[in-house]
């Protein structure tokens, strides 16, 4: 029987080095938005703008955690494996989110744009 988990655990990396990802992340392929352009007579088309590529979501800080260097990466490559087997591999990422760290949870939300990003089928 093929394997039936969708969900659930994850594996987050910047450039080669594992982050201790926590909860649940959002990612976007950075591909074009439609938008609907409708007139009193009904849908005319649509128009066509970009979106920027990401992957969010939030880290554990433990001791050893070099806040600084998370929060100044560029150009890097920022892989998420999630549940299902597929990697979202986000290229040329620059660091976007705010660094600011709650200490109940010693949790710090992350934030990469990017480029461009990919799907990996597992």
């Amino acid at each position: 029987m093929a394997n039936q988990r969708v969900a659930g655990l994850i594996q987050l990396q910047t450039n080669g080095d594992v982050l201790r990802a926590k909860g649940e992340f959002s990612y976007n392929l950075g591909k074009v938005k439609r938008t609907a352009i409708v007139g009193s007579d009904g849908v005319h088309g649509y128009r066509e703008e970009p979106q920027v590529a990401f992957i969010e979501g939030a880290i554990t800080d433990v001791g050893d955690l070099d806040l600084a260097a998370v929060t100044t990466l560029r150009d890097a490559t920022v892989n998420l494996k999630i549940g299902n087997g597929k990697m979202i591999v986000l290229n040329f990422a620059w660091y976007a989110g705010e660094g600011t760290g709650k200490t109940g949870e010693s949790e710090i939300g992350v934030r990469w744009e990017g480029q461009s990003a990919e799907e990996v089928s597992a």
